[in-house]
């Protein structure tokens, strides 16, 4: 009771803030009032190490004064006479830099929306519940002589956002998302591997975190960081590598997800982030015609999934490279105008706290006419690549390193060795280039740790695709 009558009492600040702002000289105001409840735990080697569970509430106040932004946030809000000095203070501020900015924001128009949209899931689970299944993992994972370390981390948080702004818009999104990241070291003579894996998604329990997956998955982690003692590492080799579609997810977030964002192809966060190295061609050729990406915020439980942005622009899917041709960027209203586009319902932040920003929703790879089991029959030498791990990007989003959890060598189409320590490396442009195969087996994966902008912010979303095929460089780590 105490979560919703919260809500409801932010959701009248909100609306009260809108009118006091205009009247205080904004041109444009928006505000997001936010419940965010989380429950989560860590248990690690059978032992629960931590239990946490938090209610926040606050408000998210941006005006745009004179052509310049300005942002105010506040948590537990308990009068709106403090509500209207924060708001007053973001005003001032606003016009304090309006006086030094050379180029004037201007947003793009876009339809303004009443609706409430529940994505939520019909049972939420208990604390007691999740922790039965992460007990039940952590046997699984630790039954095998060779496993050092099992650590499991699993929360389910529930979010009421409220959107209102000065051009009449007023939206209520209830979701919930539930996750389980299991993570496995293996260790034998002074050699150690770790391989892990993240499961959930956003509303609907049953489907997004099936608990029978999640069995066989810790199964699968425990059995692969077993054999990866055993396995040896990769010769360095530029060759044919077929990528499994967690994989994909990943190389879909770092080199073609974050250089989609227009606020990075304008430049506009190099000094922390970088840019994008296709800024300016759109409309050019910058893969093969396999090369198809998008990003769709409508793909139903995926933790990208929701209905509108934090612009209160209405959830639509994206192309951003058609049959290799660069077409799109995902775009805020501000970055809209200058594009002379539409926006495309791309603005999202962590919380109430933040700014929001462009992000990707869940950017994939779109799916092809192969089964994956041909394209590995056509490999006289080559690679399967399985499973990400850790990336390391370029400023511009051009050179890029990302290293595998496992890889099989593929031999006279054959799979054959298991290999460790992976890191697969190339160039953007002449990867894309060499893309000459798409799988049916199209995958969204969980991705729960993006971050962006200053201050930092930590978003969920989905990526993913099919098993691709392609020329990179492949190599183990010390070789």
């Amino acid at each position: 009771m105490q979560t919703k009558a919260s809500l409801v009492l932010l959701q009248d600040f909100a609306d009260k803030l809108v009118q006091f702002v205009l009247q205080n000289g904004a041109q444009y105001c928006d505000v997001r009032a936010e419940n965010i409840t989380s429950n989560g735990f860590l248990l690690e080697n059978g032992q629960i190490e931590h239990i946490t569970s938090k209610i926040e509430n606050g408000l998210g106040i941006r005006v745009l004064v004179d052509g310049s932004w300005g942002f105010y946030s506040v948590s537990n809000p308990t009068s709106f006479d403090e509500l209207k000095n924060g708001a007053t203070d973001a005003v001032k501020s606003a016009l304090h830099y309006a006086q030094i900015k050379k180029h004037k924001v201007k947003l793009a128009q876009t339809p303004i929306h009443t609706d409430t949209v529940n994505h939520t899931s019909a049972k939420i689970p208990t604390t007691d519940e999740m922790i039965k299944l992460a007990l039940d993992c952590d046997k699984i994972i630790r039954r095998r002589r060779r496993i050092h370390k099992s650590s499991i981390h699993m929360h389910h948080d529930e979010f009421q956002k409220y959107f209102v702004n000065s051009e009449g818009a007023k939206i209520c999104q209830n979701y919930d998302d539930t996750v389980i990241n299991m993570a496995v070291v293996a260790n034998e003579s002074g050699l150690s591997e770790t391989v892990n894996a993240t499961e959930g998604g956003r509303g609907n329990l049953k489907l997004s975190v099936n608990e029978g997956k999640i069995l066989e998955r810790s199964e699968f982690i425990s059995e692969k960081a077993d054999k990866l003692i055993d396995a040896k590492p990769a010769k360095e080799d530029k060759t044919t590598v077929i990528m499994n579609p967690d994989f994909v997810a990943l190389l879909s977030h770092e080199i073609l997800g974050h250089p989609s964002e227009a606020d990075r192809v304008l430049g506009k966060e190099m000094a922390w982030a970088g840019g994008a190295w296709w800024a300016g061609k759109l409309g050019t050729k910058i893969g093969s015609p396999e090369l198809d990406v998008i990003d769709d915020p409508t793909i139903p439980h995926s933790l990208g999934w929701y209905k509108y942005d934090d612009e209160g622009v209405l959830a639509s899917r994206k192309s951003l490279v058609k049959e290799g041709m660069l077409v799109g960027h995902m775009q805020s209203r501000e970055t809209a105008f200058l594009f002379d586009t539409v926006p495309n319902s791309a603005m999202r932040s962590t919380s109430y706290s933040f700014m929001p920003l462009i992000r990707m929703a869940c950017t994939c790879i779109g799916p092809g006419n192969w089964n994956p089991e041909e394209m590995i029959k056509e490999v006289k030498s080559g690679y399967l690549i399985c499973d990400m791990k850790v990336p390391s990007i370029d400023m511009l989003r051009y050179n890029w390193s990302i290293s595998c959890q496992y890889a099989q060598k593929i031999e006279n189409g054959e799979l054959t060795e298991l290999l460790r320590d992976v890191i697969v490396m190339g160039n953007a442009p002449d990867f894309f280039n060499s893309i000459d195969a798409r799988g049916k087996d199209f995958t969204v994966r969980p991705i729960t740790n993006c971050g962006k902008g200053d201050p930092m912010q930590i978003m969920r979303m989905g990526n993913g695709g099919p098993h691709i095929r392609g020329i990179a460089t492949v190599k183990s780590i010390g070789n």
